[in-house]
């Protein structure tokens, strides 16, 4: 079950918001102060929805001491400091996004949502591309890619070049041998058949990213 730590000194508000993130499925853990909050936060919880005003120990104080002790948690704040500069603070400290009090629940829990699903996503290994240019296959972990020529000698040199930008025009040259004279409406269709069967996504890449007015860099990491 998803755990997570409520920290709250405010009966009037910690009460009703456990019992909804209870109706959501979650085991809530409810703190009042800030060191008892460090304490629950460290010991594996999947949320932290923290206050800033607690007792005892601020929370933001908290929120940098869970991030200097190397926990990657997910953080979101309650705060009744609306101003710009608090809440570029509380996000300096470490936090993942925040809500200003008095806040809707369901805005609440629709960010507890979102925080959850990206820790949940971050968790996870990520997949990897390998190619094999002699036999001509790609993989995606242990899954081989059915790509036609093309799409292969694309992924190839982008592959090998990973980390830098290979210009549409060294695309053209090297997958279709063709000169580029303006129009690279066939690259642009191969690159987005290639992310679909990579699962990637043209605004958030993991593979291939665009660079706008030079051409495409596949991501070192992947």
């Amino acid at each position: 079950m998803t755990r997570v730590l409520l920290a709250e000194d405010d009966a009037s508000i910690a009460e009703p918001l456990a019992r909804a993130l209870r109706r959501e499925g979650y085991e809530v853990d409810v703190r009042a102060d800030g060191p008892s909050a460090l304490a629950g936060a460290r010991d594996g919880v999947d949320l932290v929805v923290l206050d800033l005003g607690l007792p005892g120990m601020d929370g933001l104080d908290v929120c940098r001491e869970l991030r200097a002790s190397g926990s990657e948690v997910p953080v979101l704040v309650l705060t009744a400091r609306a101003d710009e500069v608090d809440t570029v603070v509380g996000l300096d400290a470490g936090a993942d996004d925040y809500v200003t009090k008095p806040f809707r629940l369901a805005e609440l829990l629709a960010r507890a949502r979102a925080l959850l699903r990206r820790g949940s996503h971050e968790s996870e290994p990520s997949p990897r591309v390998r190619i094999d240019a002699e036999a001509r296959q790609a993989f995606l972990d242990d899954d081989e890619l059915q790509l036609t020529a093309k799409e292969f000698d694309l992924l190839r040199v982008l592959v090998r070049e990973a980390g830098r930008v290979v210009p549409r025009e060294q695309l053209m040259r090297e997958v279709w041998d063709a000169d580029w004279y303006g129009s690279t409406k066939t690259l642009d269709m191969h690159v987005s058949w290639l992310r679909r069967k990579l699962g990637d996504e043209a605004g958030q890449p993991r593979f291939i990213a665009t660079v706008r007015g030079v051409g495409f860099r596949f991501e070192r990491d992947a």
